[in-house]
This record gives structure tokens, sequence and C-alpha cells, in this order.
């Protein structure tokens, strides 16, 4: 009887440790009996009905030659046969730059960044978008505009390779293409077609780089002359942190001013934000002169270079917040290389960085009488891409180069850029003094005092734009896309800026290039930093706009870090009270000031919180500068003969 029992014990412990293991219990039991399981209203895979759609979306997986992975949508046509491809490859999302607004319709689906959405619906191009290697859906490292395989890349890929790659699988498995494949993409976005022009895909027919990141240190996103565009610290901080981007920047202060003086140098902040864990904050803490870290990895450089093998559409804006450098210092690279002058061609409009996609008739308070975004779209964009793309379509008939000329607010076809002055050119220097009693002209002074002077006191730096200065940001409101059109009066009327103001204009005067400076200036302290502002006085008052009476649109102004005088690569400190020399170009205009009008210039030396302040004392890495290393500076510009400072106009005309 015992061994019964026994046994009758042990099969109730089996069965009871076989119910353990089911999840039942007697516990359960009773629970399942007081609320029983309520079948799930959610399939376990649900399919979408789209065949109401226009088109058709695939997400694929693209193996590379190393075998990672890139996370790809193709979105076609419905019924698309023989249709050319337009290639982006981006940073920001595959998914959120073809579901802007999830419709059945392809047009809404593609509005927004990076999507001249009207040209691709219109012209039945099939669309594809690709996160880049390491960012989102796509498998791999990431490496901030990883370079070009060599001493900055040891390994074997590239963004170039990884779009030959990409290229050469979709010409094979997207049987409803032609096999014309074409690069876009704006700023980041538009880095990624220059990379497509080294050793490009045969398939690779054209490339529209946008407002492209070409050379981060010389005039793009990182630097401006040596000055540290620290505004773009939250960029860096929320780009590397996550493959995804979630990782969001934080601040405690309404005003990014006082932020920035919160934590005083860029350095400090840097260390504040943890940034010391991202690969690329410590790169370019590292490197804050003109290195080969940063020769190595210019795209204008590199693409010189190259043989010049595809047909390449340069896009730039004449008042690009972010990235006005780049783009026409690839188009001087490369235009050598176009023997036959149908290679390369060269679109300015009056835009914001990547507004060419966007509405274009006006910019903050400036107005152009059209649409010029639609018009670049319509007459430049959609013809170039239809002679590279389709099978059949006619031989574009775009000028060498087609450029907006504010002022006159008139589209131009251009021979080159800038109307260089060679043979016949139509094109001259004229030197813009600055003129003792704070005044302008094209006559050299001759007397009347030798300098003005003012003090530069980082402990109440000039912000670059009025107050409350908002973050880099394009959504809720925010206006960052505006501020080179801000109106200067708010600079002109401190003590620590100096003005120079021509008088009225008789006649108009046009500039089509580069304005140069020439400063010679003087500082009490071991380093400096010059902000030189070409400006457009309107007349005090303007029927048309009465708001527009008095304002002071600037043309093109940049900032210069005084130690780099000697060369971008060689820093070296200031001899103080000598007057030196200075010598930059701004960025590139094509204005007509009219008859009315007066030019002023500007010269003040911080540029707040946009750039980090120069302490005025010369350290060896101004990231890491203390706060005793801040000190106030007296500065004088020159304006004397033999020590006359002026900027050369690129006048067009007599």
């Amino acid at each position: 009887m015992s061994r019964l029992l026994a046994r009758r014990g042990a099969l109730a412990s089996a069965f009871a440790l076989l119910l353990l293991a089911l999840g039942r219990t007697p516990a359960a039991d009773a629970r399942q009996a007081r609320y029983p399981d309520y079948p799930s209203e959610t399939p376990a895979k649900f399919v979408p009905v789209t065949s109401s759609f226009d088109y058709d979306m695939r997400e694929v997986m693209i193996p590379m030659r190393d075998g990672v992975k890139l996370h790809t949508l193709i979105l076609l046509p419905r019924g698309a046969r023989r249709a050319g491809i337009l290639l982006t490859r981006t940073p920001y999302d595959a998914k959120a730059l073809t579901a802007h607004a999830p419709s059945g319709h392809l047009g809404p689906m593609l509005q927004g960044y990076d999507n001249a959405a009207d040209v691709i619906v219109e012209d039945g191009y099939i669309r594809v978008v690709q996160d880049i290697r390491g960012k989102y859906g796509s498998e791999g490292d990431y490496v901030m505009n990883r370079p070009v395989h060599g001493p900055l890349n040891p390994t074997p890929v590239d963004d170039a390779t990884d779009t030959w790659d990409t290229i050469d699988w979709l010409v094979k498995h997207v049987p409803e293409s032609n096999g014309r494949v074409a690069t876009i993409g704006i700023s980041y976005d538009g880095f990624e077609p220059l990379m497509s022009l080294v050793d490009p895909h045969p398939a690779l027919k054209a490339a529209v780089p946008m407002n492209p990141m070409v050379d981060g240190w010389m005039g793009d996103d990182w630097f401006h002359h040596g000055a540290f565009r620290q505004q773009n610290l939250s960029y860096i901080y929320e780009q590397e942190a996550t493959r995804d981007n979630s990782t969001k920047w934080w601040t405690s202060f309404h005003d990014e001013y006082d932020l920035f003086m919160h934590y005083g140098s860029a350095g400090a902040m840097g260390e504040a934000y943890g940034m010391k864990q991202l690969g690329f904050w410590n790169k370019l803490v590292a490197h804050p002169a003109y290195d080969a870290f940063w020769q190595q990895q210019a795209m204008d450089k590199v693409l010189a270079a190259q043989p010049l093998k595809v047909p390449v559409l340069l896009v730039h804006s004449l008042w690009d917040q972010e990235d006005i450098y780049g783009d026409l210092a690839v188009y001087r690279a490369i235009k050598p290389k176009d023997k036959n002058g149908d290679m390369v061609k060269l679109a300015m409009g009056p835009w914001h960085h990547g507004q060419e996609i966007e509405e274009g008739s006006s910019l903050g308070a400036i107005r152009f009488g059209s649409d010029t975004a639609r018009y670049f779209r319509e007459h430049i964009l959609r013809p170039f891409l239809a002679q590279y793309l389709k099978d059949d379509a006619p031989k574009a008939d775009l000028a060498p180069v087609t450029a907006f000329q504010t002022g006159s607010n008139q589209w131009q076809r251009l021979d080159r850029w800038p109307l260089a002055c060679e043979s016949g050119c139509a094109t001259a220097s004229r030197a813009l003094y600055l003129q003792p009693g704070g005044k302008l002209g094209f006559d050299a002074p001759a007397g009347g005092g030798a300098y003005d002077e003012y003090v530069s006191d980082p402990a109440h730096p000039v912000p670059f734009r009025a107050r409350p200065i908002q973050p880099v940001g394009y959504d809720n409101g925010l206006t960052w896309s505006e501020w080179l059109v801000d109106d200067q009066r708010e600079a002109s009327g401190r003590t620590d800026v100096l003005t120079y103001v021509s008088a009225p204009l008789t006649a108009p005067l046009a500039i089509a290039g580069a304005p140069e400076v020439h400063l010679t200036a003087a500082t009490s302290g071991t380093d400096s930093d010059w902000v030189v502002k070409l400006i457009d006085v309107y007349p005090d008052q303007v029927a048309e706009q009465p708001a527009m009476g008095g304002y002071q649109l600037a043309v093109a102004m940049d900032i210069f870090r005084g130690r780099y005088r000697g060369g971008y690569d060689k820093p070296a400190p200031l001899a103080a009270g000598q007057p030196l020399d200075y010598r930059f170009a701004l960025p590139a205009a094509n204005h007509v000031f009219l008859p009315g009008h007066r030019l002023m210039v500007q010269v003040q030396s911080s540029w707040f919180p946009l750039y980090d302040r120069n302490p005025q004392t010369y350290v060896d890495n101004i990231f890491f500068a203390r706060p005793a290393d801040y000190v106030k500076a007296t500065q004088r510009v020159y304006h004397a003969p033999g020590q006359a400072s002026f900027i050369a106009l690129p006048v067009v005309g007599k």
C-alpha cells in the first residue's frame, strides 16, 4: 500500500510539474476561469491592401561588398516601364523621406525634405531612398561624412563604394527601370552625389548635389576660416549618439545666447553634455586647424583628382545658412575638366539651405517677385534630369550657369561663374574703401585719421541676430533658415561694431562673384576674430513695402580667425598692437545695389553664439580655453594711406 501511495504521489508531482511548465497551476486554472482569454484583434502580420494606390513600394536590404546590408525603399509609379531611377542616400531616415504624408498617391508621400516631388511624380521616375551605413534601418558602423578609402579610412568601403554597389543592385533587380540612374540630395544628402562621382558606376548618368557638405573647415558646417560653429553641437549630439537619432539635445535656457555663455568654451560644453563618447566630436576638437584631416576629406580636393565622367548639376543658395561654401568650391575644382562645356552646370538661386525644393517667392522679409524655386525645378532641374534619365528626351537647353540676380530680381543665363576677369571680361575688381568718419566709397582715403577703434569684450559678445536667439532648426516656428537676411540694424547700433556707409547710389551697381576682404587691423590681444559684412541699405522709405524702409540686408558676410593669417594650417599668435593685414573671401553674391540704396560695411570681433568666442589671448586650442584666457581687447581698423582697409568688389560693367 505504501508503494502504491508513493507511486501516486510521484505521478501527482510529475503532473503538477507538467502543468507548471505549461503555465497551468490550480491557481492559474482558477484565474483562467475568472479571466478567460479574449482573442487578440491584431493579426500576427497585417498585409495592407494597396491595389488603389498609384505606386508600389518595395522595402529591401541591399548587400554591400563587405556583407553589410543597407535599408532601401523603392517607390515605383504603378505600371512603370523603362523608367529612370532617382537615388538619394541619407542619414536622416529613409522611411521619413518617403512617407511624409501617407497617401495612396505618390506626390504627398514625397513632399518635404530632399524630394522635388513635382518633378519626380510628373516625370514618372522610380524614387529610391536609402539609409546610409550605420543609420536607421541599415547595418554597419556610422562615420560622419565617411571619407574615401585612404589615409583617413583604412577600410575597403566608403560612401562611394556603397553607392556603386547600390546602383549595381538596382539596375539588376528593378526590371521596371531603363538602367539609368541619377543621384540627388541636399546638404549631407548632397554630399552623397559627390561621393557617387568617385569611380562612378557605368549606370550613373547624372548627379545633382544641392547645397552639399564639402569642406567642413573652410566654410561649411563645422568651421568658417577657423572659427568654430558651436551652435551645431546639437546636430553632432543627435546625429552620433544613436543610430536612429532618438537621443535628443536638451537645454535649460530659452535664449541660446545664455546657454552658450553659461558653459564658456565649446569644449567645456561638450564635456558637460558627455560628448567625449562621440567619435566625430573627439576628431573635431583634436583638429582645430586646417590640417590633413580636413584637407584630405574636402570633396572639392577629392574630385579635383578624379576624371570627370558624369554630368553634374550643382545647386547653390545665395543665402545658404549652413553650407554656403562647398558647391562653388566643387564647381571651381571640376569645371576646368569640362572640355566640351556640357558636363558641368551651375544653378544659383536666392534661397536658404534647401529652399530650391520649397516655395521660393521670398526669404524672410525679402521678396523676389516670383516663385524662384519653382522656376528652378521647372526650367533647370526637370530638363537636366530628363536628358540623362529618359530614353528619348531632347538635350536640355541649359546655360553653363543659370543665376538669379538679387536686387533686380531676374534670372540670367551666363557663360561662366564668376564673370572672371580674363581677356574681354565684363567684371573688374573695384576697391570699396573704409574711410574716416564712418564713410565708405571707391576713393582711397587721403587722411583724416589713421584708424577707428572699439573694445571687444568676450563677456559681452555681439549676437549674430536679435535676442532671444533660437536654436538651429526648421520646425515649430523656428527662423534659423532666415538669419542671413536678418536686418543688420541690431548690430550697427552697438559701440563694439564699426559701421561705414556710402552716399546714396545714383546708378545701379552690380556685383557677380565673391567680395574679398582686405583688412588692416590691430588688436591689443594675441588672437582675434574679424567679422566683416557687406550690406545693402534700403532707402529710408520704401513705398511698395513700408516695413523695408532703412532695412540693412546682408549681401555677403563671414568670419576669420586671426591666428590663421599666416596659413590655415599654421596657427600663430598675433603681434599685439601691430597693424596686420588680413585677407579672406566673403561668400559669393549676384546682386544689384539699386539707385537710392547705400552700401554699408560692418566690422566686429564676435558673432555669438553661432561661433565660439575667441578668448583674444592666444591658446593652443580654443576648444579648451579657460575662463581666465578670455580678456577684453582694443581693436583698431585702419583707413590711412598705405594702411587702407577695403573690400574688393567683383563689379559687373562700368
